[in-house]
């Protein structure tokens, strides 16, 4: 039989207040809150709450905190991530991001879903993963909705609610996030 944490993982309904999942969540919040308490000369204990905190990439990840997070541990990053002031990952479900990608300030990133039923919804949950590609710039405020991807080389424009997949090269923006053109340059 399945953990609440493999169903959560499978994007399967499970229950959020599952013991195990109540202390990955705190240890994850105890890592932010550290994070969010260090000042820019303490690039050494920021590296090794970044490298303790996420699944891999904390070790080159590039952080203004504050910062947070559910659990940390299904943050999947590529090499020289960029997160600027306050942003917001919910990673219930697994969120990979390539290589030299850059968030502005306030970007949120959803995977927690609720069921419509209220009475279901007392209960449990669910996630459906997000997956950005490599070399993506988001701008500052926008919301990537859960089971999303971002193709590499795409701009989010400052302010996007991405709810549907956005393809590689193209700029895209507005709420609901649309395609605006390709990017040739």
């Amino acid at each position: 039989m399945a953990t609440e944490r493999e169903k959560m993982l499978a994007g399967e309904l499970y229950a959020p207040l599952d013991p195990e999942l109540v202390v990955a969540r705190d240890r994850a919040r105890d890592l932010c809150q550290d994070l969010n308490a260090t000042r820019e000369r303490d690039q050494d204990e920021r590296r090794r709450i970044l490298t303790d905190l996420f699944g891999t990439g904390g070790d080159s990840v590039w952080m203004q905190p504050p910062f947070f997070c559910d659990y940390g541990s299904n943050i999947q990053l590529g090499q020289r991530v960029f997160f600027n002031f306050n942003c917001v990952v919910l990673d219930v479900c697994e969120v990979r991001v390539g290589d030299f990608t850059l968030f502005g300030p306030g970007v949120q990133i959803y995977t927690a879903m609720h069921p419509l039923n209220a009475e279901l919804r007392r209960r449990q949950e669910f996630a459906k993963p997000v997956e950005i590609g490599s070399d993506v710039w988001i701008g500052g405020g926008a919301i990537i909705c859960p089971g999303v991807s971002i193709g590499s080389k795409s701009v989010i424009g400052a302010g996007s609610v991405v709810t549907r997949s956005i393809p590689a090269g193209v700029f895209a923006a507005g709420n609901p996030c649309r395609v605006i053109r390709e990017i040739n340059e």
